[in-house]
């Protein structure tokens, strides 16, 4: 095995606007050579619900979390979806939350191993006003359908896939599911989203619209871990929150290497955002547009958040997965994780030794019995979701850690899924994947602490963020998030409308059967996956400065 470090470049640059000042952070991290300008300061944005600095005021291009798994209702299909602008107030109007039209939204996957998207999911979107002269409202009377009159402002979108050098639209001019702008405006709202879910011409469906924010959680972790003593654990800080949600369900093999999930069942996910960089122009008057460049993404959850220091969270979003192993101040969080430490300093739970080589597999490699950590050594030995495991994937030194959410299309659908996933041997939940039911806070905290090298929960740890489930049931079918909250966050009491079906049905209560017991142990004779904001961040950016070359055969 070989290390390489890389020394650091600077780099400035400067536009009007907070968007174009994200934008141009995101070109220098991306254009400059040396990890130093990757992770040099004003650099792209961040994503995961406001972690890094420069994202909090580019709410738009915000990508807030990204699920990956097969899907329950249509096992031969994957689901892959992904969320953007946080904390969305339902009674946020006039404008509500349109997506941005100045941008490029993404989900993409790793199909071979390489940290390379293989295939692409992108969508730009287009304003349409009714009447723009006359009126300032959202909607002029009640809207029973996107084609309604009364729906004064309405999106449209292009989605195109693009696979190698193969691009193509898949859909033009689908609607968008408005903001829910309230039971009075928008009766029955199931309606317009049934309205708003898409087939696509060789197979599948895709949906864009508003959705309950499905991340469940106590953000009052950031009050030194709950206030130091647990105290101010239980409540979920996103409820009655809402988010604009991207979503395709496709046949496994339209993922796959060659097309052959059978034999390269493994992929990795992440999603992005991309803004456009404007055009310059010439002495001669001659325009030319500057493209796209990458300003936020999001592969496993919590990773800026929690394990990126900040003087490197706005750089790391404008990076891609192949660059991960080559930027070392991030690489060394995910060997050596923050979270522990200030745990041991508040809680007197000794830390882990470090360095941290399970977490360096779980998020930069997969796992599988031959992925090895920079050392050499291999920490979680079963075959579960690097593309290490597909027939016709990377092999050797082709094969590039990096920090992505990967899922085993292989592995089918738990009848009674856990909501620790792997921990408690439910192994098609996270970190194989992630599942909208998955508790990422409660899996990454154990893993944090040593459950993925003990086989063990940790007692003290085992009441978790005290948030287990969503405020509001999932749904059955495509695209499964519960729709919008309609009540203000800051009332008395907060209305949920139920999850729904894609016929408009109400659901029945969708969440994932209770945790382990603390102590139990959950995967006897499989070792914990780590999951945590810190690990998943620790392990992304595990792949770090670290050029690793070795034979993982």
């Amino acid at each position: 095995m070989k290390l390489h470090f890389f020394k650091r470049a600077g780099g400035h640059g400067r536009r009007p606007t907070i968007q174009r000042v994200l934008v141009a952070g995101a070109a220098l991290s991306l254009t400059a050579g040396g990890v130093s300008t990757l992770l040099g300061p004003g650099v792209a944005t961040a994503s995961s619900h406001r972690e890094a600095p420069l994202i909090a005021g580019d709410a738009r291009a915000d990508n807030t979390d990204t699920y990956a798994f097969v899907s329950p209702d249509k096992a031969n299909t994957v689901t892959l979806l992904a969320n953007w602008i946080p904390f969305e107030e339902p009674n946020g109007g006039p404008n509500f939350y349109p997506f941005a039209t100045d941008a490029r939204y993404n989900i993409k996957i790793d199909n071979n191993g390489d940290g390379v998207a293989d295939v692409t999911y992108s969508w730009i979107f287009t304003n349409h006003y009714r009447d723009d002269s006359g009126q300032f409202l959202y909607n002029t009377g009640p809207v029973n359908s996107v084609k309604d009159t009364t729906l004064n402002f309405y999106q449209t979108y292009e989605l195109m896939r693009t696979a190698g050098s193969d691009s193509k639209v898949v859909l033009k001019d689908a609607v968008v599911a408005p903001s829910d702008t309230g039971l009075a405006s928008m009766p029955n709202y199931s309606n317009l989203r049934q309205e708003a879910i898409k087939s696509l011409p060789e197979g599948g469906k895709a949906f864009a619209g508003q959705a309950d924010d499905p991340f469940f959680l106590d953000l009052r972790v950031f009050d030194l871990l709950y206030g130091t003593n647990l105290k101010e654990a239980g409540h979920d800080t996103l409820s009655g929150y809402n988010v604009n949600t991207l979503a395709v369900q496709v046949p496994k093999n339209d993922l796959a290497v060659k097309g052959d999930a059978k034999n390269n069942p493994v992929i990795g996910v992440w999603s992005t955002t991309e803004r456009k960089t404007g055009s310059t122009t010439a002495a001669d008057g001659a325009a030319t547009d500057n493209g796209f460049v990458q300003v936020s993404r999001l592969g496993n959850p919590l990773v800026n958040e929690a394990v990126v220091p900040l003087k490197y969270k706005d750089a790391f979003n404008g990076l891609t997965p192949d660059k991960d192993h080559t930027v070392m101040p991030v690489v060394d969080k995910v060997l050596a994780p923050i979270v522990p430490t200030l745990i041991e300093s508040i809680y007197k739970l000794p830390a882990p030794a470090t360095p941290r080589n399970d977490l360096f597999e779980i998020f930069l490699t997969g796992i599988c019995k031959e992925c090895k950590s920079p050392d050499g050594t291999v920490a979680l030995p079963i075959d579960l979701n690097s593309q290490l495991l597909n027939k016709d994937g990377k092999k050797g030194a082709e094969f590039t850690p990096a920090e992505e959410l990967r899922l085993n299309m292989g592995i089918a659908p738990a009848a009674n899924p856990n909501r620790l996933g792997v921990l408690a041997k439910d192994t098609q939940g996270f970190p194989n994947g992630r599942r909208l039911t998955d508790d990422v806070v409660d899996i990454e905290l154990q893993a944090l602490e040593g459950a993925a090298q003990t086989g063990k929960l940790v007692d003290a740890l085992a009441a978790g963020d005290g948030v287990n489930t969503n405020e509001v049931a999932f749904g059955s079918s495509f695209p499964y998030v519960a729709l919008p909250h309609t009540d203000s966050v800051n009332g008395s009491a907060t209305k949920v409308e139920a999850a729904s079906s894609s016929s408009g049905t109400q659901s029945a209560a969708a969440a994932p059967a209770g945790a382990v017991n603390a102590g139990a142990g959950g995967t006897s004779g499989m070792p914990f996956l780590p999951i945590t904001a810190g690990l998943a961040g620790v392990l992304l950016a595990g792949a770090g400065v670290i050029s690793i070359r070795r034979r993982l055969v």
